[in-house]
This record gives structure tokens, C-alpha cells and sequence, in this order.
């Protein structure tokens, strides 16, 4: 049977803590079924997948945490050596597998009222993606000019924002860009300029936004201008503390964001 590989899955770790530190969690639960089911930390051990002294370490720690024992070693006997749970032991390995369950119908029921995931899939990835670049920017691809080596393409941000990147054709092939499908632009802070009184102005570099600074925060010698423009899309700046002042740059005040089309990178989930 086929299952969906783009459907949204809740799952969830149940621990339990005593005096704010982690006492019991699915893997350390896992180890103590295994310790009463083979009668043997070494056995259990290998059964679990991890080395003796990582077993041995973790019983000792349950049972230093316990306020009874939940772990009991024997030494030799009638009955010969081994390791055994505890009653206390079996109590608590029991009422956590009943959590466990509860937990588990309880996601099952979340994952039915959310109904269509794929909103908050697409939201999720963008969120997951980890790069140093100051600004990600997110829209749909509406327009791709091609010509004999490069190719420009437009990419429609929230607000209706135009923003325009020009790559080479290899690079439109090899990430199947098409119109119609969602698209990154990435951008690095020190690729924007920023700039004020700009209307009537004409610049080669084709990206040219108008905002307002919501944000400045300041160092020694860069800073870090933010300027929110239509559709609330945030673009980021790192400008030398000079040129703010210079511009005389405050928050709230109107300013414009602009970068060239070569300095946008493309990227696609």
C-alpha cells in the first residue's frame, strides 16, 4: 500500500521528569521492556542496539533518580544471576506505555481536524531551510525571458511584488523552472543598497523597492537597516554606519531597497 509522502504527520515525545531533568523517555522505557523480557543488561543491551556501559550508565541513572529502585540486580542464587525489573519498575513502564497511547490517539485526532496539510507543509519547509543570507524571499514564478546564454526571471512575492533574477539557462534547466511553480529568491544583505529621494531616479540594477525602515540596529561600523514594503515582505541591508547617518536614516522614515537582478539567487524546494 502507497502512502502519501507529501501528508502531514503529528507525532510526538512523551518524557518524564522529576526535579526538571529528564527521567524517562521511549528510548530509556524501550531498555527496561528489553531488561525484563531477557533477564539481562548485556542481552539487552545488544538488543537495543547500544554498547553495555551505555545500558549500564542509563539504569544507574534511572535508579539514582527513582525514589525506589526500578532496576534490581541479582547475584547468583538458586535462580542464578541476572537483572530484573522492579515492581515499582514494571508500574512505571506500564503507566507510560498507557500515556504513549493516549498520546498517539489524541496526535491521530489533531491530524483529522487539520484536513488539508499542504498549506502548512509548503510553510513548514520554508521555515526548515537553514542559509546565512539575510533575505529568503518566497513567491510564484510569472514570467521567464530567455536568451542565447542567461535568462530572466520573475518572481511574484506576496503584495503582488515583482522581484527579477537573472541566472544562466543551465541554471532554469536544472532546477525545472517553469511559470506557475513556487520559487526562493535569496538575497545577501550586503548585495542591497539603500537609498532615499530615489523616485525620480533611474538605476541599471533592476530590483528597486520602496518601504519604510521598521527597524536599525547598529554597530561599531555596519548596520542593519530593515525595510518593510507592500505586502509587509521585509527587506534586510548591511550599510556602514556612515551612510545612515549621512542619509539620516531613522525608523519610520520612507527609504528605498534596490540590488541588482544578478545578485538574486533562485532556489526551488
Amino acid at each position: 500500500m502507497k502512502t502519501d509522502k507529501s501528508k502531514l504527520n503529528i507525532s510526538g515525545n512523551l518524557w518524564f521528569n522529576r526535579d526538571d531533568s529528564k527521567f524517562l523517555g521511549t528510548d530509556r522505557i524501550r531498555l527496561l521492556e528489553k531488561i525484563d523480557e531477557l533477564g539481562s543488561i548485556t542481552k539487552a543491551a545488544k538488543a537495543a542496539g547500544i554498547c553495555y556501559k551505555t545500558a549500564w550508565d542509563t539504569v544507574s541513572a534511572i535508579n539514582n533518580l527513582a525514589e525506589k529502585p526500578l532496576v534490581d540486580s541479582l547475584t547468583g542464587g538458586k535462580g542464578g544471576g541476572g537483572t530484573r525489573l522492579t515492581a515499582e519498575g514494571k508500574e512505571i513502564v506500564t503507566q507510560f506505555n498507557l500515556i504513549q497511547r493516549e498520546l498517539r490517539r489524541h496526535l491521530e485526532r489533531l491530524e483529522e481536524k487539520l484536513g488539508n496539510t499542504d498549506s502548512l507543509c509548503s510553510f513548514l519547509r520554508r521555515n526548515s531551510m537553514r542559509i546565512s543570507a539575510r533575505n529568503i524571499f518566497y513567491g510564484t514564478i510569472s514570467a521567464i525571458t530567455t536568451n542565447s546564454v542567461t535568462a530572466e526571471v520573475t518572481l511574484t512575492l506576496k503584495g503582488d511584488v515583482k522581484l527579477t533574477s537573472v541566472i544562466t539557462n543551465g541554471a532554469v534547466e536544472n532546477l525545472g523552472l517553469t511559470t506557475g511553480m513556487d520559487a526562493y529568491a535569496i538575497v545577501k544583505a550586503s548585495s542591497v543598497m539603500i537609498g532615499s529621494d530615489l523616485h525620480n531616479s533611474r538605476f541599471s540594477a533592476r530590483n528597486l523597492f520602496r518601504g519604510t525602515i521598521v527597524r536599525i540596529i547598529e554597530g561599531e561600523v555596519n548596520c542593519e537597516v530593515d525595510l518593510e514594503i507592500n505586502g509587509g515582505t521585509i527587506i534586510s541591508a548591511t550599510i556602514t554606519r556612515d551612510s545612515v547617518n549621512e542619509l539620516e536614516l531613522k525608523e519610520g522614515s520612507r527609504a528605498c531597497a534596490l540590488f541588482k537582478a544578478s545578485d538574486v539567487l533562485l532556489g526551488t524546494a
